[in-house]
């Protein structure tokens, strides 16, 4: 019978085992350093958005716009009961007359009545109602838009997808009452958001010619794991949901107009309210020094809105002079 002799430790079983642990080791510190790296670097970059939205906020402007929005979080407070009765109101002009009607309503009605009477939809955000576009409704009914309608959806909506099929039977309803076949949405954060999966994942944009997102989460927000509920889980950066909307969306029709703020405190970056789509026709506003629910009551962005949504035609170009064209894509001003 042959013998064997045992393996010393210079035999190459030790060493593999040897060599072997080490590779592990060198692994796992690798592994280890990389992580430490991710962390400092998010780190790092959280602590350049939080510095950037102080240096914001410290300035004369952004001083100003946080008293705004401490003003109007109290006055909207006092009248969200008042939007919370119905699930829908209209705001309509009637008949054809327009000698009651003030100089800037009278010039819209006589130089663009399609573009006057082409109904405009209201959809407000999270644990919000119709309430927060009060002021908005009435600026844009001066400017001479004869046909609003707000929607409220319910509070406990857990699902984007759900309201997105929710606003897509409303706005069907009012085609069906007006005779139009393509209105504009006015969205705020959420509703922004909804509107936005609406169009793009559902066909929306056979419907909507001009969707307008005041502080929406087009790339998520990092406030959103405050909370661990359905809803909060799709507004996170890189959800489910944000990389649906974020496949490809050929030929859309609908034109957006999307407003962001450099002190929008729901909004963690604030940039993430700013829409970036290579198939989408996007234009961009930047607000300085105002916050996440002053957006639908500035006067700015209500001189905005009603600029961009009137004398439009079919492709969203102008047929007025000074008319705001919004057909360029992804530009910023």
């Amino acid at each position: 019978m042959p013998s064997r002799s045992l393996p010393t430790a210079g035999g190459s079983p030790i060493r593999g085992r040897a060599d072997g642990a080490a590779r592990v080791k060198g692994y796992a510190s690798g592994l280890a350093s990389r992580v430490v790296g991710a962390v400092q670097g998010a780190a790092a970059s959280a602590t350049d958005i939080v510095g950037e939205a102080a240096k914001a906020l410290a300035t004369p402007t952004g001083l100003a716009g946080a008293t705004v929005e401490a003003l109007w979080l109290g006055t909207h407070l006092a009248i969200y009961p008042l939007g919370l009765m119905g699930t829908r109101a209209k705001d309509v002009s009637q008949g054809y007359r327009i000698e009651h009607l003030g100089p800037v309503q009278r010039g819209l009605v006589i130089s663009d009545i399609e573009a006057a009477g082409t109904p405009i939809l209201l959809v407000h955000g999270m644990a919000d109602n119709r309430s927060v576009f009060t002021l908005l409704r009435l600026g844009l009914r001066r400017r001479g838009f004869g046909h609003m309608t707000t929607m409220n959806y319910s509070i406990l909506t857990g699902d984007v997808r759900i309201a997105a099929a929710q606003l897509a039977e409303e706005i069907e309803a009012i085609v069906a009452e007006t005779g139009y076949e393509r209105i504009h949405v006015v969205g705020h954060s959420m509703g922004g958001l909804i509107a936005r999966y609406y169009v793009t994942r559902l066909g929306g944009d056979e419907r909507v010619h001009t969707l307008v997102t005041l502080g929406s989460p087009h790339h998520g927000t990092y406030l959103a794991y405050a909370w661990n509920s359905r809803i909060m889980q799709q507004l996170r950066p890189g959800s489910p949901l944000m990389q649906e909307l974020e496949q490809p969306v050929e030929s859309c029709r609908t034109r957006f107009l999307c407003y962001w703020s450099d002190i929008d405190q729901l909004m963690f970056p604030q940039r993430s309210a700013a829409l970036e789509h290579p198939d989408l026709n996007v234009t961009n506003v930047e607000m300085h020094g105002v916050g996440h629910m002053s957006l639908p009551i500035m006067q700015s962005v209500v001189h905005g809105i009603g600029a961009a949504l009137a004398h439009l035609d079919s492709d969203g170009s102008t047929v007025a002079p000074g008319a705001t064209p919004i057909a360029g894509r992804r530009r910023s001003g």
